[in-house]
């Protein structure tokens, strides 16, 4: 049947038929909320590039992580930024070491709250880039090839180091070919067979991670990371980085970033049966936080579509630097 006996708008008529046969639904349960952690004391620090966002000291910690639990957040995803730095990012696998402390800090407080920890060596390592490297100088210049198969090493030892810390779930976000193979064996070997993995399967070399640059202090010392994450205009090449995953043993599978990569959310939803996370990255945050300041445009109906049109494409899962912003709304 067509007009006039189909109309549309009839659905549309009042906010309570348009919330009776909404498709698509954000929940506070949805959100992760990313923190940053580092070493000193007094420390809360904004992120120039970041509005909103901060630096930790363990000391100051415990403020924010109260404000994430009363919002009904369930989940935190941890990022550290270590006092000193190495060649093989030694500082992300001590056990001692800054995400360690901060999860059993925080799951002492909170017992219940998830403590996601990215496993990646951007942030530890003197060179910036998410694995060992070996260098060489032509003409002046700092050349290096990132090694995946050692690295793996260093990624499960950093992934044991996380677990037994408390960590509920370990995101290794390194894109080196095996990861998740490497990690999931070395959780078993350990006595975390328990510890789910959520994976950065398909993360893409992308633009908009230059704010967290700032906020984590990883950005690469030479070259880029083009060797090793996903260049952005491949889609059939995300399935086979899923697909690895899931044959290696990954819980969780994730799309990075969200906003330009709605397609390729939608597409790994339609092709594996795991839970799905989209990760709100970064730029992605700031560039809205911007307008917004700017007063361009209005910060939370933009952000809600924003959230809304990730879980529309395919995520269960949505890690974002709104996530307490988000949540407060929702109640409201």
């Amino acid at each position: 049947m067509s007009f006039p006996i189909t109309r549309h708008r009839r659905l549309r008529g009042s906010a309570g038929i348009r919330g009776m046969v909404r498709e698509t639904v954000l929940n506070v349960l949805d959100f992760i909320q990313p923190i940053f952690v580092t070493y000193g004391t007094g420390v809360k620090n904004e992120i120039s590039s970041m509005p909103g966002v901060y630096h930790f000291s363990l000391d100051t910690l415990k403020a924010e992580v109260d404000e994430i639990a009363s919002l009904g957040i369930p989940a935190v995803l941890l990022f550290g930024i270590p006092e000193t730095k190495d060649a093989v990012g030694s500082s992300g696998f001590a056990e001692d070491g800054i995400v360690q402390e901060a999860t059993r800090l925080i799951k002492k407080w909170y017992p219940d709250l998830l403590v996601v920890a990215d496993t990646c060596l951007c942030e530890f390592t003197d060179h910036g880039h998410c694995g060992m490297v070996h260098t060489h100088t032509l003409d002046g210049v700092v050349h290096g090839d990132v090694i995946n198969d050692a690295s793996l090493e260093l990624l499960t030892r950093t992934a044991v180091s996380q677990a037994r810390a408390g960590a509920d779930i370990i995101a290794p976000s390194n894109m080196m070919d095996g990861f998740v193979q490497a990690i999931r064996a070395g959780l078993d070997a350990n006595g975390f067979e328990q510890v789910p993995i959520m994976s950065y399967s398909v993360k893409y070399a992308s633009a908009f991670y230059g704010p967290f640059r700032e906020a984590a202090d990883s950005a690469p010392q030479f070259g880029n990371r083009k060797t090793y994450q996903m260049d952005p205009a491949n889609l059939r090449e995300a399935i086979r980085e899923a697909d690895s995953d899931v044959l290696e043993g990954a819980d969780m599978l994730m799309v990075k970033p969200a906003l330009a990569y709605l397609d390729v959310i939608r597409t790994i939803r339609d092709q594996f049966d795991l839970p799905l996370v989209a990760y709100n990255v970064s730029g992605e945050y700031s560039m809205v936080k911007a307008a917004a300041q700017q007063g361009w445009i209005d910060e939370q109906a933009v952000v809600l579509e924003m959230l809304t049109g990730m879980k529309r494409a395919g995520a269960d899962v949505i890690i974002t630097y709104f996530a307490k912003d988000a949540a407060g709304w929702l109640r409201g």
